[in-house]
């Protein structure tokens, strides 16, 4: 056994160890994925562990994120600052190495994965992102010019939202999107021709990707040669490579090994295997000295790289400066001290004003990244000083997704964790559902993702229940760590927009209208989360709290009654982030009589509102009609809500 088979081994017993010592986890991956891991990430990954924050590495994702331990031995043999007592609480709480990888909770982590599929669609995001910023900033130097790589699974390609990421990074020619695919033909449930009999490549070769093979798993030099070969295409490459899942144990080719820990007696005839001395956690002194040589050899391309940021600097100071400003979140934010951008002189609805406030700041930048499912001229999401993003066209800042909403927000989530750029992605509000998984995932990553979710209610209309949104403006509120924003007309529009570009860890969800609203008396206090938009005359009788386009409706119903004051709260999560001091300002605990008006579940409200509270809202499935008729339909109008301030009246 030579010593690349000694160090794949090793990572393959360590795995297992972890496993075995937290009674949980998934030991099959490890033990059949282990050679390509080790083969990419020894002979063929550029990548440094003393800079995890060089803009031009690799990008790794291990979209099979259940093979967690796999990849916690690979940060540890590589110097990642994962130590042996961390591989020993390994899914414990508060440890660096949880049950999935976790994105800035362990150094080394690219993404937060394990929701099978969404890994390799952020990947096809890395690519993206990787390929745009590559023509924006690449002079005679190649400042940016890396490879994505991920591993994954059939679970993951099972999975409907990659194939429609998979389906875009072929139409884009992806060339740096390599895909290692680990085929070892189980799922839980048993072997997998129970529910997947399709051929994998002749899919991916219809979506445009280059497909090749590894008929040996356990051959480094035929995985070495397939990465070669995977480079020299201009298309993005998957490379089925044939594995046995828990290869090397007693258990292998079964489908309980793929999530169960091997047990001791099982854990000692592996090592009998693999020709390893019966103790937990060893790393005999070869394979160390093994490993910190390929540390060594990492550091000749990363140097050469330095040589070339030097020249790049000296030559191109101001594109230099943006490129690491960017990098370093330190984007220009400059036009909202601008008094102009948040000036509007006519009517619209909140979906054109948000696409006058992008492109008022797309004039200014060049980081906007992003598009729509289809559906940009319906979302004003299109930066008109820009093209669109295509395989022959690489500077295109306007992003055509397709009709592929569970991609766009994963692959979204992707360019925003490559770095240097930011990204949004646009449906319809309705639409969100599809998309819940990547939002979830933008939240708990801390990535400040922007998605603009328009036809906001069942203003909506014509088109009828099956697109006027009910229960979603609840389901975004409940997603922890997540902004959710509904102006009520184009300065709070303005504020949104600043509010989602200034944000560094938290997604912002942009909830607009389709319908045309006026111009109110609104604030830059918008950005508070809620502010007083109507104040009451004499002394405060009643407060009526609304979001979006029933702001201009509560105005309305109070404009007769003096002791009524209209709270606009285009944003819960802003409101709850301010001092008790201004919440108690805006909604004094001596006034008990409240309404909300959202045209829209009234699930929560009666956090605000109380157990005296009214809450108009609506709270079954809409109407095919005309949007101001559905509106009057279920009392969500002026006549309604002044009956409910008489109510408290009388």
């Amino acid at each position: 056994m030579n010593i690349e088979e000694r160090s794949v081994n090793t990572i393959r017993m360590l795995s297992i160890d972890q496993i075995q010592k937290a009674n949980s986890g998934h030991p099959g991956l490890p033990l059949g994925c282990a050679p390509m891991a080790y083969e990419l990430w020894a002979n063929h990954m550029n990548h440094n562990p003393n800079d995890l924050k060089w803009i031009n590495r690799d990008r790794f994702i291990l979209s099979a994120g259940h093979g967690s331990a796999m990849l916690y031995s690979l940060l540890h043999l590589f110097g990642y600052g994962l130590s042996i007592e961390d591989l020993k609480n390994f899914r414990q709480i508060g440890s660096l190495t949880p049950g999935h990888p976790e994105y800035r909770h362990t150094k080394g982590v690219e993404a937060t994965t394990g929701p099978l599929g969404q890994g390799i669609s952020m990947a096809v995001g890395m690519a993206m992102a990787e390929r745009h910023l590559a023509a924006i900033y690449n002079t005679e130097y190649k400042i940016i010019d890396h490879y994505t790589y991920v591993i994954c699974g059939d679970g993951d390609l099972m999975e409907g939202i990659s194939n429609e990421a998979c389906s875009l990074a072929g139409t884009l020619s992806l060339g740096k999107l390599i895909v290692l695919y680990d085929s070892n033909k189980i799922t839980i449930e048993g072997n997998t021709d129970l529910a997947f009999r399709e051929d994998v490549l002749k899919r991916f070769e219809g979506l445009g990707w280059q497909t090749l093979e590894v008929k040996d798993g356990n051959s480094l030099r035929e995985i070495s040669e397939q990465i070669e070969e995977a480079k020299k295409d201009e298309r993005p490459t998957i490379i089925k490579i044939n594995t046995t899942i828990g290869y090397g144990s007693p258990a292998q080719g079964n489908a309980k090994v793929h999530g169960a820990p091997l047990g001791l007696e099982n854990i000692k005839k592996t090592r009998e295997f693999f020709g390893f001395p019966d103790e937990d956690f060893y790393v005999d002194e070869e394979v160390r000295k093994n490993f910190q040589e390929k540390i060594k050899n990492l550091s000749i391309n990363y140097d050469a790289w330095k040589r070339t940021e030097e020249l790049y600097k000296e030559k191109y100071p101001e594109k230099y400066k943006e490129l690491v400003d960017n990098f370093n979140g330190k984007f220009d934010l400059s036009i909202f001290e601008d008094e102009d951008y948040y000036k509007f002189d006519e009517d619209l609805a909140t979906r054109a004003y948000s696409g006058k406030c992008l492109n008022r700041i797309a004039e200014k930048v060049n980081y906007l990244f992003g598009g729509s499912a289809d559906l940009a001229p319906s979302n004003n999401t299109n930066m008109k000083n820009s093209n669109n993003f295509s395989a022959e066209d690489s500077m295109g800042n306007n992003i055509n997704f397709g009709v592929r909403e569970h991609g766009m927000a994963a692959i979204s989530n992707g360019i925003i964790l490559h770095g240097g750029l930011k990204s949004y992605g646009a449906t319809f509000l309705v639409f969100s559902d599809y998309m819940k998984g990547a939002i979830r995932l933008s939240a708990l990553q801390q990535i400040p993702n922007i998605y603009i979710l328009t036809h906001d209610s069942i203003g909506v209309g014509e088109d009828g229940p099956t697109h006027q949104p009910i229960e979603h403006l609840p389901m975004l509120r409940s997603i922890p760590n997540t902004i959710v924003f509904r102006p009520c007309d184009g300065k709070e529009t303005a504020v949104a927009w600043k509010v989602a570009l200034s944000s560094t860890s938290t997604p912002v969800c942009l909830i607009l209208s389709r319908q045309k609203l006026p111009n109110l008396n609104s604030s830059l206090d918008s950005e508070k989360g809620a502010y007083i938009i109507k104040k009451e005359a004499k002394d405060l009788k009643t407060i009526i709290i609304a979001t979006g386009s029933e702001v201009e409706l509560a105005i309305k119903a109070a404009k007769d009654f003096d002791g009524v004051r209209v709270v606009s709260m285009p944003s819960r999560e802003l409101f709850e982030a301010q001092t008790k001091e201004y919440r108690e300002m805006i909604l004094p605990s001596s006034c008990r009589n409240r309404i909300s008006v959202e045209a829209a579940s009234t699930f929560g409200w009666e956090k605000y509102t109380g157990l005296d509270g009214i809450n108009i809202g609506i709270d079954e499935f809409g109407q095919s009609g005309p949007g101001s008729q559905v509106f009057k339909y279920y009392g969500i109008d002026e006549d309604h809500i002044r009956n409910a301030i008489l109510s408290f009246e009388n």
